[in-house]
């Protein structure tokens, strides 16, 4: 669905192409790009409707990017909307849209390994058969972030492939080690593992 091929104006610096990038890539991971949309251009209109639909999703509903008509004088405030919107979007778990997404990428026995929790119950969760709990949900979501940050380094077999292979920064541990049992995204490990990911679309411009 996401594979760019060419950048238009005002995403031709590397700062703002990465926020912009970012932001196409989460919404991707995370189930909310627009249904059987291929995304292979980045300009402004592009980016609008995807933010329609992030917001019809119930996030950064105050946002807007209908006022950016000057794209020269604008591209400061529209880096900085982009920043908000991806942190919008780092808070905002959303398992509705977020289960078929992470689903499709990692498969059922390996995120239900990842999630502590049983195949049984993410198809449960996957059909909306039961409301998926707090702390499920909160895990998906990190899942989904992860899948976003490789996204732009793998494929969807080689995303699969990552969580268990060893890495060095992990003290020879694979991600998967380290997400296990009724982990918390904000712990320790979890966060060396979401560092590693994201180490991978580091902006240029940092």
């Amino acid at each position: 669905m996401l594979q760019i091929t060419s950048v238009r104006k005002p995403f031709t610096t590397p700062r703002l192409a990465h926020e912009a990038v970012t932001t196409l890539g989460r919404a991707e991971a995370m189930g909310l790009l627009p249904e059987g949309q291929r995304i292979e251009t980045l300009d402004l209109p592009v980016l609008q409707k995807v933010v329609g639909h992030i917001r019809r999703a119930g996030i950064a509903r105050t946002l807007s990017l209908a006022l950016l008509d000057d794209l020269t004088q604008q591209a400061s405030h529209l880096e900085r909307l982009l920043e908000q919107l991806n942190m919008a979007l780092e808070e905002s778990p959303a398992p509705e849209y977020e289960w078929n997404r992470v689903v499709n990428v990692v498969g059922i026995e390996p995120l239900a390994r990842l999630l502590g929790i049983s195949a049984s119950s993410v198809r449960r969760y996957k059909a909306a058969a039961r409301t998926t709990p707090d702390d499920v949900a909160a895990r998906l979501h990190f899942l989904a972030l992860v899948v976003g940050d490789l996204g732009g380094a793998y494929n969807d077999m080689g995303i699969r492939q990552w969580f268990d292979r060893k890495r060095g920064q992990l003290g020879g541990r694979t991600p998967a080690d380290l997400l296990s049992g009724d982990w918390k995204p904000s712990a320790p490990d979890p966060a060396r593992v979401r560092e590693l990911a994201r180490a991978l679309t580091a902006s240029p411009a940092t």
